[in-house]
Formats: structure tokens, C-alpha cells, sequence
């Protein structure tokens, strides 16, 4: 069953970013459904919301996602969608 995460990606703002967070999201055949992204002062933020077709995956894109994080000092986090929505519930 089709299912979708979130994915939110903080750090220095750096060259490179995007590519390399979205690279792995497509060597890995996952879609984005909608990304938005800033840069707060020297901080870069992400957010997208990607299509998953099994929810076993995140532990899997999680590791592909660590020699991302080491390489650019980020913090990348991926969530399903309704467990995000449900702890940020007002």
C-alpha cells in the first residue's frame, strides 16, 4: 500500500544539499511529492513529503541517509506521515 513520509533535513547551509539528500531518494526509486526549502540565516531547512510503497523502507532510507548526514553536518529525520501528523496535533 502507497503511503507517505516526511522528511526534513537541517544543517549548515552548504553546496550540495539538495542533491545529495534527493539523489538518495532517487537511487532508491522514491518520489517527492512536494519539497520546501529556506536557508535561515546560515542554517538550511528542508522539508519534503515523499511517496513510500512499503513503510518497512524508512529504517532502510534512514541508513542511506547517515553518510549524507556525516558528510554535511546534517540532521535528517523521516517520519511516516501519520505519526508526524498525529505529534503535531494542536
Amino acid at each position: 500500500m502507497k503511503k507517505r513520509a516526511v522528511v526534513s533535513v537541517v544543517g549548515k547551509d552548504k553546496v550540495g544539499i539538495i542533491a545529495k539528500v534527493t539523489n538518495v531518494l532517487a537511487d532508491n526509486h522514491i518520489n517527492i511529492s512536494d519539497i520546501s526549502q529556506t536557508i535561515l540565516q546560515d542554517f538550511f531547512t528542508m522539508i519534503m513529503i515523499i511517496d513510500i510503497q512499503d513503510s518497512s523502507n524508512i529504517n532502510h532510507l534512514k541508513q542511506k541517509f547517515e553518510p549524507v548526514e556525516k558528510e554535511l553536518g546534517l540532521n535528517i529525520n523521516i517520519q511516516l506521515e501519520d505519526v508526524f501528523q498525529a505529534m503535531h496535533r494542536v
